[in-house]
C-alpha cells in the first residue's frame, strides 16, 4: 500500500486543509468580536437569563394550572419548556445582532422602527385582545409590535438627535418629541399606559444626554405630569389602577397577592416548587414572576436579581465614559433606559411601590415577543459598545462638538 503524500504548507499557499470547518475570515471575525465586545456585560446578561430559566420553572405550574381547561390540561412545565425554546432563539438573535457592523445595524433598525410603527397603527383594527388589551397581531404566532419598537426607537431617536452635530439649528427636539407623542397616542389606543410611560421616560433621558437645557427639561417634565393627569381623567383603566395604588389594595387583589407571595418565603424562601401563594397569583410566569422568586427562592435571590440589573446598567455607563461619538452615547443611553426602566417598574409593582402595569421582567419573565425583543436590545447594546481595546478615545464633549460645527 503506497504511503499518502505529506502536505507541507508553503508561504502564500491557502489550503482548505487549514480550516476544514469554518472559513478563515469567519474565524477572524469571531476573534475580533470576542475581543471587542463587553464580556462583563454579556456575562451579567447570561447569568440573569439563567436565573430567569429557574424562575419560569418555579412559576410554570401555577400558570399551567390556572390556564388549563376542561378540554385541555397543560403540563406543569409547559411554560418552562416553551421559555427554554424562546431563550435559545433569543440567544441566537443576541449574538447575531452583536456581530452586525454598526452602520448596517443603524440602517436596518431605522427600517424596523418604521415597520413597527406601521403595525402599531394596525393593532387597534386587526390585533387581538388578551386580558382586556389589544396589543398583539397574529402572524402564525402572536407578535407585540411595541416590544420590538422599543430597541428600534432608541436607535432611531439617537440618529435624529445626533443631527444637531451637523446643523445645531435643526429642531431635533421638536421632531423627536412629535414622534414620541405619536407613539404614546397609539399605545394609549391599545391601551398600554405602562409602555407609553416607558417610551416617554426613555426619550426624556436621551434628550437630557443630548444637552437639553435644564429649563426645557423642567417644561417637559411638567408636560409629562399634565399628560398623566389627563390620562387619569379620561382613561378608566389608569384611574382604577392609580386609585387602587393610593387607596391601598383590597384584600387578595392582584397587587396584594403579589406582595403576600413575595414576602411569604422570607429571606431564604420556602423551597423550589413548594410555594403555595403563587398558585393563586395571576400571570405568575410573566408580570408577577419576581414575587414567585421571592416566595420560593427567597428575598436574598430577589436582591441578587436587583444587583444584576444595576450591574448591567452600570457596566453600560462605564463603557460610555470614554466614548467620543454622540450617536453611540445616545443609542446606548436610550437602550439601557428602556431595559432598566422596564425592570424596575416591574419590581416596584411587585413591591407595591408603583401602580400595577402589564409589564414583564426583562430576560426573566416568560414571553415570546418580550424575550426576543429584550435579547435584540442586549445585542444592540453589545454592538454599539464594541470597542478595540488597543484604541484610546477622548471623552465626548457636546459643547466642543457644537463649537466645531459652528466654526466650519
Amino acid at each position: 500500500m503506497s504511503a499518502q503524500p505529506i502536505y507541507i504548507p508553503r508561504g502564500g499557499n491557502r489550503s482548505e486543509k487549514l480550516s476544514p470547518r469554518m472559513p478563515r475570515d469567519r474565524k477572524r471575525e469571531l476573534r475580533i468580536w470576542w475581543r471587542e465586545i463587553d464580556r462583563w456585560l454579556l456575562g451579567f446578561v447570561l447569568l440573569l437569563m439563567a436565573v430567569g430559566t429557574l424562575a419560569v420553572a418555579a412559576a410554570s405550574p401555577a400558570s399551567a394550572h390556572r390556564l388549563s381547561t376542561a378540554e385541555e390540561t397543560l403540563p406543569d412545565l409547559y411554560f418552562f419548556w416553551a421559555h427554554v425554546r424562546w431563550q435559545i432563539l433569543g440567544l441566537m438573535v443576541l449574538v447575531g445582532t452583536s456581530l452586525v457592523p454598526r452602520e448596517m445595524l443603524r440602517q436596518g433598525t431605522i427600517l424596523m422602527a418604521g415597520a413597527m410603527l406601521l403595525l402599531l397603527f394596525l393593532v387597534p383594527f386587526v390585533g387581538y385582545e388578551v386580558n382586556g388589551a389589544k396589543r398583539w397581531i397574529r402572524f402564525g404566532i402572536g407578535v407585540q409590535p411595541s416590544e420590538f419598537l422599543k430597541p428600534a426607537f432608541a436607535i432611531t431617536f439617537a440618529w435624529i438627535l445626533s443631527w444637531q452635530l451637523r446643523d445645531p439649528k435643526l429642531p431635533v427636539i421638536g421632531i423627536s418629541g412629535a414622534l414620541v407623542g405619536l407613539i404614546v397616542a397609539l399605545l394609549m389606543m391599545q391601551p398600554n399606559l405602562g409602555a407609553a410611560i416607558l417610551f416617554a421616560g426613555a426619550w426624556l433621558v436621551m434628550v437630557m444626554v443630548a444637552g437639553l437645557p435644564l429649563q426645557r427639561i423642567g417644561m417637559l417634565a411638567g408636560g409629562g405630569i399634565a399628560s398623566l393627569l389627563l390620562a387619569y381623567l379620561t382613561y378608566d383603566n389608569a384611574r382604577n389602577r392609580i386609585d387602587s395604588f393610593f387607596g391601598g389594595p383590597a384584600a387578595y387583589d392582584h397587587v396584594d397577592l403579589a406582595n403576600r407571595t413575595l414576602t411569604g418565603g422570607g429571606w431564604t424562601g420556602s423551597g423550589f416548587w413548594l410555594g403555595e401563594n403563587k398558585m393563586r397569583l395571576p400571570e405568575a410566569h410573566t408580570d408577577y414572576i419576581f414575587s414567585v422568586i421571592g416566595e420560593e427562592l427567597g428575598l436574598i435571590v430577589c436582591a441578587i436579581i436587583v444587583v444584576l440589573y444595576l450591574a448591567i446598567i452600570l457596566r453600560v455607563l462605564i463603557r460610555l465614559v470614554d466614548e467620543d461619538r454622540l450617536f453611540i452615547i445616545l443609542a446606548a443611553s436610550g437602550l439601557i433606559a428602556l431595559f432598566g426602566g422596564q425592570a424596575f417598574i416591574n419590581i416596584l409593582v411587585n413591591l407595591q411601590l408603583f401602580p400595577s402595569k402589564g409589564m414583564t421582567l426583562p430576560l426573566v419573565s416568560y414571553g415570546g415577543s418580550s424575550t426576543i425583543a429584550q435579547c435584540f436590545t442586549i445585542g444592540l447594546l453589545l454592538a454599539v459598545t464594541r470597542r478595540n481595546p488597543f484604541l484610546v478615545r477622548e471623552p465626548f464633549d457636546m459643547r466642543d462638538a457644537l463649537e466645531k460645527e459652528d466654526d466650519r
